[in-house]
């Protein structure tokens, strides 16, 4: 039987975050990358129809509130972390895309019993400085309220140029994403992200899979490779022409690699 999906706002720390929690098998956690929301895993979700599905918008994204003090990679995984508690759910699986690959992996150093196994999609290690300069700028933009030219700057250079010639629903979709999302709020989660550091994976046992688009300017290939290499137990799909909004751009051959890993490593109600 699935479950209908139900709204819900759960309280961590200072703020509330925006909960979607639909289905009754083992459960899976969407966790979304900058100016995302968890409406960016809706087909994937939905092709996984055999799991407990649980996105959530993290603090200052989407639909979840804006905390009052600094944002951080490990402020977020705490975040992730209280609200799986509060829904009592004490072992899962992760899916990561972008900025939420390290909130799964900060999860997996901390919290590495609790992981079933973990998908990152165009994953990031650390920003690199050009990165980080990058972030702090689109963080001020953010806070002169120029969302629109975020998105215009995100929607060049992020989706890949088939993406932007052949897809026009993704293009869309990552411009509406990017629009909707709080400037303080978004300001915030640019500024964590040009703070945050590689973490140190050799204690992370669980299965993983690395997702990356062959087209990626944001996240190489290389990047997949580097982690899946420090991780021992790691597989790299790479899908071609694809950009960053893999699971937008790729909705579903990322549906399709998910599926099978989940049931190769026998993960399953």
């Amino acid at each position: 039987m699935t479950l209908a999906r139900e709204d819900t706002g759960i309280a961590a720390a200072d703020v509330e975050l925006a909960v979607e929690d639909s289905g009754d098998g083992f459960p899976v956690v969407y966790i979304h990358g900058l100016g995302g929301s968890g409406n960016v895993f809706e087909t994937q979700i939905t092709a996984l129809t055999d799991f407990r599905s649980v996105r959530i918008d993290l603090p200052g994204s989407g639909r979840s509130g804006v905390p009052q003090g600094t944002l951080s990679i490990e402020s977020m995984a705490s975040a992730v972390s209280r609200c799986l508690s509060a829904l009592g759910i004490t072992r899962f699986c992760l899916v990561g895309h972008s900025l939420g690959s390290l909130v799964c992996q900060a999860l997996a150093v901390r919290e590495s019993t609790r992981v079933a196994a973990m998908v990152l999609i165009g994953a990031i290690a650390e920003p690199s400085d050009a990165a980080r300069t990058g972030l702090r700028s689109r963080a001020a933009l953010a806070r002169r309220g120029d969302m629109a030219q975020i998105a215009d700057q995100i929607v060049t250079g992020a989706l890949s140029g088939a993406s932007r010639a052949s897809n026009p629903a993704a293009v869309v979709a990552v411009r509406e994403l990017i629009m909707r999302q709080q400037p303080e709020g978004y300001a915030r989660t640019c500024e964590a992200l040009s703070e945050a550091q590689a973490y140190d994976l050799s204690g992370v046992t669980a299965p993983v899979l690395l997702i990356a688009g062959g087209a990626d300017p944001v996240s190489s290939i290389e990047t997949s490779r580097f982690l899946a290499s420090k991780l021992s137990d790691a597989r790299l799909a790479v899908i071609e022409d694809v950009g960053h909004w893999i699971p937008i751009e790729a909705a579903q051959s990322c549906s399709n690699l998910m599926a099978e890993f989940f049931s190769e490593r026998g993960i399953s109600r």
